[in-house]
């Protein structure tokens, strides 16, 4: 990573396929620009500079290769109003039609079909062409990495001049028109805008997650003042929100920024950040994410984190960067799209010579048949249907695991998880919930269970230990009879106190109690003046639904490992309730990573974790599956993370859809190579003409996008 270095986000108009966005990418790395990468579905060009000085430049850059960089206020201004390309499309159609009905439909002698009044009415179409197609060829030809538009500009430009051409040298009424194509030059302009105002509206649904979390963060919030000593309301835009900021939410209201709650007791919708269906109950003391929305109650909350720091605003950020990483299966596609135009020029070119120097049209012209069948090849090949085929799908995936709370950082994450073998698990807060119930009690000594449960209850709340906050929390509705004083805590023993009648009470481990009794297989040992009086025996709380996601994993051939610190018996008897196939116990966080590097050269392995002794297995494995709730180290490790950390079945539905985003970039690459290893063929064979060849290079590129996009809805299994 570049020290001191910022990174810049432009907003790039004119980008119609990926190969322009390969185009801007090489002009931008040619000015030694680092992490630089172009989206030509979002429009937004990144990179990191670290000289802003020579920001205009970088811009003028991109200007003078036909595109135009805008700020973020005009692309808001032109949000549901129709694109250029949109216009252009609808200014050339009826020009279009004109031509091509008059030549389908009508004598050679009518009107239309006099060669300069088709001149006329093909002209404005052939400048937008120029303007659309031309000046984009021309800028692909300056970066390098020639795109698309300079097929489609050859092909309508050869059709355009040979009619001119045509029109010079022949004059009589019926040869003449041999020899003009002014229908064929407008029909490919046309017929090419058509097929990408058709791409451009289904790309932006590949996009809609982004733009679904990005509207989440436009909304206002009422801040709280004192105004003359009284309480004032004031309405203010969440740009403007700061922290520190007292804020009221009332019943319908989103939640504008992070922060915590100083009074009130709300019912919350948190599923558009953690998937979680079942809405929230939070009161006082608790945190609240931007982007919920309050669904009964009201609360007064102080804003914590604003703006480009909150939750969500993080999570837009990190979906953002998810779709710049490329998946390995990508490369393929990017390596024949950078060649793929020249190709094709060089096909064109050997298809006419073919067909003229070899084939006898039997006094057919054949001139005007081999430009026919040279032109179909250039309008018929499609390299954005390789380029559209893993972006798209990709986006799709990644959003469509966002809306479910899981956030995959990139898209070689994707493909990497879909051809997991083994699932690794840490066992507390992991599988388990780290909340441990009380399974049995066994008292002695003449003590009531009653007893040692208010006991037990009243010391524990002096204790920061997890067990201990858990026990209390199960215990809470106890009824209390007595007080104790002088309670102490002892770090690795427990806790001491008095009663009210001066006896001598004493909680913790087997240590307490070793002189007592032999048995060491309880959790928690409780004495009263030097007598053991109770054991209580806990059990960590296992996780929603973490038995189907065993077997779910085990139907799709993954093997599932338990990995833990904790001792042998636990281990194995949580593994025998769920069905875990492999246990390792009583592992340090060394032994934890060397196992998972002995997997990874076996199989491709994931590691689920939430812990700082997580880490350096997390980092090890193929894939790394954080929870939200875990540490910041955990979470910076993982390529997964998981926001809904309490149903592990949400970890089955990230496996599902990187398994199903992965198929579908298989399928758009398939359809994608297979169009033109046919179609280029049956082009220069003249069995299809350029204005057909146009309409279906057009829907190629649509019937990829298609793809992605069903996967959206798709079941997936």
């Amino acid at each position: 990573m570049t020290e001191h270095a910022t990174n810049i986000i432009l907003q790039v108009e004119g980008m119609d396929c990926s190969s322009c966005a390969m185009g801007i990418t090489k002009n931008l790395q040619k000015k030694g620009l680092e992490n630089v990468y172009v989206d030509f579905a979002t429009g937004e060009a990144t990179f990191l500079l670290k000289d802003k000085s020579k920001l205009q430049s970088i811009i003028d850059g991109i200007n003078s290769i036909g595109y135009k960089v805008v700020d973020s206020k005009y692309r808001e201004e032109q949000e549901g109003k129709r694109s250029t390309i949109e216009k252009r499309f609808y200014f050339t159609l009826p020009f279009t039609l004109i031509l091509f009905c008059a030549h389908m439909l009508l004598r050679h002698d009518f009107i239309l079909n006099n060669p300069y009044i088709q001149l006329i009415i093909c002209l404005p179409v052939f400048i937008i062409g120029v303007m659309q197609f031309g000046k984009s060829a021309l800028g692909s030809l300056k970066t390098g990495v020639p795109n698309m538009d300079v097929l489609i500009f050859i092909g309508s430009a050869a059709a355009f001049i040979y009619s001119i051409i045509g029109m010079i040298m022949y004059t009589d009424i019926h040869t003449i028109h041999n020899y003009l194509f002014f229908e064929t030059a407008a029909s490919i302009i046309t017929l090419v805008l058509l097929g990408n105002v058709i791409e451009h509206r289904s790309v932006k649904q590949t996009t809609t997650a982004i733009r679904e979390l990005s509207a989440m963060q436009v909304t206002k919030a009422k801040i709280v003042s004192l105004q003359m000593g009284k309480e004032v309301l004031t309405e203010i835009e969440y740009k403007d929100i700061f922290a520190g900021a007292l804020l009221q939410i009332n019943t319908g209201d989103k939640i504008a920024v992070d922060g915590e709650i100083i009074s009130g007791e709300v019912l919350i919708d948190e599923s558009m950040i953690t998937g979680e269906s079942i809405p929230v109950e939070k009161t006082a003391g608790q945190k609240v994410i931007g982007g919920t929305i309050v669904l009964n109650g009201s609360l007064r909350m102080r804003a914590e984190t604003v703006g480009n720091e909150t939750v969500l605003a993080k999570i837009i950020e990190l979906v953002k960067k998810a779709q710049q990483n490329k998946p390995n299966i990508q490369k393929l596609g990017d390596k024949i799209a950078a060649i793929f135009v020249p190709v094709v020029i060089c096909i064109s070119i050997l298809t006419f010579c073919i067909n003229y120097f070899f084939i006898d049209f039997h006094g057919a012209d054949a001139v005007k048949e081999s430009i026919m069948r040279a032109i179909a090849v250039l309008v018929i090949s499609c390299p954005c249907a390789m380029g559209l085929a893993t972006p798209t799908a990709v986006m799709v995936g990644i959003g469509r695991a966002a809306k479910k709370g899981i956030l995959i950082k990139g898209g070689s994450t994707l493909e990497e998880f879909a051809k997991i073998k083994n699932i690794v698990f840490d066992k507390t807060g992991t599988i388990t919930t780290g909340n441990f119930k009380i399974k049995n009690i066994t008292v002695y000594n003449n003590a009531s269970e009653n007893e040692v449960k208010e006991l037990v209850f009243q010391l524990e709340q002096h204790s920061s230990h997890p067990i201990a906050k858990s026990i209390v929390s199960e215990l809470k509705n106890i009824a209390l009879t007595q007080t104790f004083k002088n309670i102490k805590e002892e770090k690795g023993l427990g806790i001491t106190a008095e009663d009210e009648l001066g006896n001598a009470i004493q909680i913790g481990s087997y240590k307490v109690a070793a002189h007592l009794t032999a048995s060491n297989m309880h959790t928690i040992y409780v004495v009263k003046n030097d007598k053991l009086i109770a054991t209580l025996d806990l059990e960590d709380e296992i996780k929603t639904n973490a038995k189907q996601l065993i077997e779910d994993l085990h139907k799709s051939g993954i093997t599932s490992i338990l990995l833990s610190g904790d001792n042998k018996i636990k281990c194995e008897t949580l593994a025998g309730k769920l069905g875990i196939d492999k246990v390792y116990s009583e592992q340090l966080p060394l032994q934890k990573m060397e196992l998972i590097d002995k997997l990874v050269k076996e199989n491709p392995t994931a590691m689920v974790g939430d812990g700082v002794n997580d880490s350096p297995s997390l980092a090890k494995a193929t894939v790394g599956i954080s929870l939200s709730n875990a540490t910041q180290v955990a979470i910076q490790l993982a390529q997964i993370i998981l926001l809904n950390s309490n149903d592990l079945l949400i970890l089955r539905e990230a496996q599902l859809i990187s398994k199903h985003t992965l198929i579908t970039i298989k399928q758009n690459l398939f359809w994608a190579f297979i169009y033109n290893i046919i179609a280029i063929p049956i082009a220069a064979m003249g069995l299809l003409s350029p204005a057909f060849g146009a309409l279906a290079m057009a829907l190629s590129d649509v019937i990829v996008v298609g793809n992605s996009i069903r996967l959206k809805t798709k079941k997936l299994s």
